[in-house]
């Protein structure tokens, strides 16, 4: 037996699913744990093929030194068929830990449906009970993630894999569901205009953050996130569930805060004025300081005294080393960014208020809706430990990573220049600066921290989190690398 297939799934039935052709012989005549295995089994090799080829898969780079099955469930058996599966990805070493857990919604059919595109399909499986038959992400087949809207709308359980709603109206069970094409860390589905429903991609053991908090706003009755209507979960090997879904109302008619930022920014070629996403800058800086009284009045708050300001300080400097070693190019700016660490901790004596935050804000996490501001995707930033993402945190870790999205949107207007511009380099930076002074002053006008009170925290903070682009820029797209370089200067020389 090859190490792609060195374990057997844990595996459930679906008692309520009927049986039914795919290709030449009937999947659902062997509805057994056996029967799930060899499918399982057939499925490992295409698996570890396209695994590494999705955005959202964490190991590239790394060579799999094995797939195991962790817990393969049925949800529909016949032509077609839907089968749930989570796996576990090993690359060896003792430095690479137990390996990470994923998601995956795997189709199967006789012929490869037209609504979902090749790019989607795994490949043909081989021998056994579904030779011949087409596997395939079945997150593209608008019929099979209508089916996983019924299991929500119903509350099914299948084994340790629980579906469950909040209370009231109920759920439509008979939508078909459209794949998003803006994926990330994770994939979404859209029901119609109602619903739309993301799918934690990697997986750990524990409440996702992003249904944490979501539960908690929602709870307390606020209008700035998407009000959840369902989710989905599953025990992993006796740890606490471990988040697998989340289906909250859709906004049709909402905009992209980062797209809106950058039409702004564009305009500023033909027309120097500044334009009025100031007033939207302020207008969300209030959204973000509502859902953080929110967050403090429903989740636990706690105050940081000196020696743990000093660890927090601390992890901060040991990231920036981390960094320098990663990208020598910080490594003159060591000295001063250490230094405004340093003062984080002397400037905060008395102790230092911490609650639950969004944790990955950012324009791209805002939507702009006729009621206002609303904010996306409180999961925190997908690279970090689960435990650590659930941590309270200093509220202005929010504050200053929109920040650095300001930033980011502004440098768009010099993006493709053959040379540097001056004229459009001062516009650029003066659209930042008054878009970050607007947006702070509607964050502290909503009832948040001055962040000008805290100057020594909101220097490090922005500093953290710029480190931190730093890496992911020299990693994933070089050419972007100048953006957070030149925070970090500015950051650096600034008092």
């Amino acid at each position: 037996m090859s190490e792609t297939s060195r374990s057997q799934a844990h595996l459930h039935r679906d008692p309520s699913a009927a049986p039914g052709p795919v290709g030449t012989r009937a999947p659902g005549a062997r509805r057994t744990a056996a029967g799930v295995s060899e499918l399982v089994q057939a499925a490992l090799p295409l698996i570890a093929e396209w695994l590494p080829t999705q955005r959202w898969y964490a190991g590239k780079g790394r060579p799999i030194a094995a797939l195991v099955p962790v817990i393969g469930t049925p949800l529909q058996v016949g032509d077609p068929a839907l089968l749930h599966l989570l796996l576990r990805v090993e690359h060896g070493g003792a430095a690479s830990g137990p390996g990470d857990v994923y998601q995956l919604l795997l189709g199967i059919r006789s012929e490869r449906p037209a609504a979902v595109g090749q790019r989607a399909v795994l490949g043909r499986l081989a021998g056994g009970t579904y030779d011949g038959a087409v596997l395939y992400d079945a997150v593209h087949d608008p019929e099979l993630t209508g089916r996983l809207l019924e299991h929500l709308a119903t509350g099914d359980r299948f084994g340790s894999l629980c579906f469950r709603r909040t209370p009231g109206p109920g759920l439509p069970g008979n939508i078909p569901g459209r794949a998003s094409t803006a994926e990330q860390s994770n994939s979404s589905v859209i029901y119609d205009t109602a619903f739309i429903l993301k799918l934690f991609r990697r997986i750990s053991p524990g409440t996702n953050p992003d249904l944490e908090l979501s539960l908690a706003l929602s709870r307390a009755g606020s209008t700035r996130i998407p009000r959840v209507a369902a989710w989905f979960e599953c025990r992993l090997e006796r740890s606490e569930p471990a988040t697998l879904g989340l289906l909250q109302r859709y906004l049709p008619d909402a905009e992209d805060g980062w797209e809106l930022a950058l039409d702004q920014v564009a305009r500023l070629k033909g027309d120097p004025s500044p334009g009025n996403f100031a007033i939207e800058a302020h207008r969300l800086g209030r959204a973000t300081a509502e859902v953080h009284r929110v967050l403090a009045r429903s989740m636990p708050t706690t105050r940081l005294d000196a020696p743990r300001i000093a660890e927090l300080a601390g992890a901060m400097a040991d990231r920036l080393d981390a960094a320098v070693t990663a990208v020598p190019g910080l490594l003159r700016y060591r000295s001063a960014l250490r230094s405004a660490f340093q003062q984080l901790t002397s400037a905060h004596l008395d102790g230092l208020p911490v609650q639950r935050i969004h944790g990955d804000l950012h324009l791209g996490q805002a939507m702009r809706t006729p009621q206002g501001w609303v904010l996306l995707d409180f999961e925190g930033e997908p690279a970090k430990p689960l435990a650590e993402r659930r941590l309270p945190q200093p509220a202005l870790r929010d504050v200053a990573a929109m920040l650095r999205s300001f930033d980011y949107a502004a440098a768009h207007l010099l993006a493709g220049a053959p040379a540097p511009d001056p004229q459009l380099a001062h516009l650029a930076s003066a659209w930042a600066a008054r878009n970050r002074a607007a947006y702070c002053a509607g964050y502290t006008a909503g009832g948040g921290a001055d962040p000008s009170a805290s100057p020594e925290l909101m220097r490090a903070l922005e500093i953290d989190k710029a480190v931190y682009e730093v890496v992911y820029e020299a990693r994933h797209r070089p050419s972007w690398l100048p953006i957070p370089l030149a925070a970090i200067n500015r950051l650096a020389h600034s008092v």
